[in-house]
C-alpha cells in the first residue's frame, strides 16, 4: 500500500501544473477515492487538496522569485483563472503578494514533497475483529458538529447533556444487537476531515426499530455490509481519538481490507469518575 501511495505522490509531482484527478492518484493506489483521501489525511496531517495547493504555491513562489516569467504566466501555468486569484492564493500560503515577493526578494514559505514510509517500532498490537452485518438502522438525536482531532468537543458535550434522562432510557430499550446500548456515531464528515469542518454526530442505538415506530426521533438506514471492530482502553478521550488515528495510519496500510462509505459507530463505557474508558470503534470496510 505505502508504495502505492509514494506512486501516486509522484504522479501529483510530475502533474503539478495540470489538473490533478484524485480518482487518478485512486487508481494509482488501487484503492477507492473515498479511501484514498481518507488515508492521506490520516497519514500526512492535512487534506489532500491542501497538500496539493500548498506544492503547487511551493513550485509557483521559486518560480516568481527567479523573475523569468510574467506574474500572469505563472499563475496560468498552475491553474488560475486571474493574476488576483494567483495572488490571493500565494498570498495565503507565503504571507504576501507574488508582486511584492519578486520586488522584494521576500522569505516564501515552502510545502516539502511527501512521501510514505513504513517505521517499525514494535507498537502494540491491535485487537480487531470483521462483523457482517445485515442492514440495521440507527435511532437516536442527530445534531450537526464541528470536528475536533484532539481533546472533549464541547458541541457534543453540550448536545449530550441536554438530552433527557427519560430519553436516554427509552432509547436504551430499543437497543437490540450489536454494538448494544448508547453508541455515539460520526457520519456525513467532509472529505478532507480537516479540523473544524462539520460532520452529522448522531447520540442513539443500533436497532431494527423504524421510522414509524419511532416518529419523533432522527432515524438513518445503514445497509448490510462488512465492519471492522477495533477495541480500545485508555484515556478519555484522547485513547479512542489516537485509535481512529492508529486505524488508519497502521491498520490499512497491512490489511487486505479498505474503508467504505458509511457511518462510524463508537461504542464506550466510562469508568466512575469519566477518566478511563473502554470502546469498540465500528468502520465500514470492503476487501481490496
Amino acid at each position: 500500500m505505502l508504495d502505492r501511495l509514494n506512486q501516486a505522490m509522484d504522479h501529483i509531482e510530475q502533474h503539478l501544473d495540470h489538473h490533478i484527478e484524485v480518482a487518478e492518484l485512486a487508481r494509482i493506489a488501487m484503492t477507492s477515492e473515498y479511501h484514498f483521501r481518507r488515508m492521506f489525511s490520516a497519514l500526512a496531517g492535512i487534506p489532500l487538496s491542501e497538500y496539493i495547493r500548498r506544492r503547487r504555491l511551493t513550485v509557483a513562489g521559486a518560480e516568481v522569485l527567479a523573475n523569468e516569467q510574467t506574474l500572469l504566466d505563472i499563475a496560468t501555468r498552475y491553474g488560475y483563472g486571474s493574476g488576483e486569484a494567483f495572488a490571493r492564493a500565494f498570498k495565503a500560503v507565503h504571507g504576501v503578494g507574488p508582486g511584492e515577493a519578486r520586488q522584494t526578494g521576500a522569505a516564501l514559505r515552502s510545502q516539502p514533497r511527501m512521501s510514505f514510509r513504513l517505521i517499525v517500532e514494535g507498537s502494540n498490537s491491535m485487537r480487531y475483529r470483521i462483523v457482517e452485518k445485515d442492514s440495521f438502522n440507527l435511532v437516536g438525536l442527530k445534531k450537526r458538529v464541528p470536528l475536533v482531532h484532539e481533546g472533549m468537543n464541547p458541541a457534543i458535550v453540550e448536545f449530550v447533556r441536554a438530552i433527557e434522562p427519560e430519553t436516554l432510557r427509552r432509547l436504551e430499550e430499543l437497543s437490540d444487537q450489536e454494538p448494544r446500548g448508547i453508541v455515539q456515531v460520526s457520519d456525513n464528515l467532509a472529505e478532507s476531515r480537516a479540523e473544524g469542518t462539520e460532520l452529522d454526530y448522531f447520540h442513539g442505538v443500533v436497532t431494527n426499530s423504524t421510522n414509524e415506530q419511532v416518529p419523533d426521533l432522527d432515524v438513518v438506514e445503514v445497509p448490510a455490509g462488512s465492519w471492522a471492530v477495533f477495541e480500545s482502553s485508555g484515556e478519555f478521550p484522547l485513547a479512542l481519538q489516537y485509535m481512529w488515528r492508529d486505524v488508519f495510519t497502521q491498520w490499512f496500510p497491512s490489511n487486505p481490507y479498505r474503508s467504505a462509505p458509511g457511518p462510524e459507530i463508537l461504542r464506550t463505557r466510562l469508568s466512575p469518575d469519566g477518566k478511563q474508558a473502554d470502546a469498540e470503534l465500528w468502520i465500514r470496510v470492503e476487501r481490496t
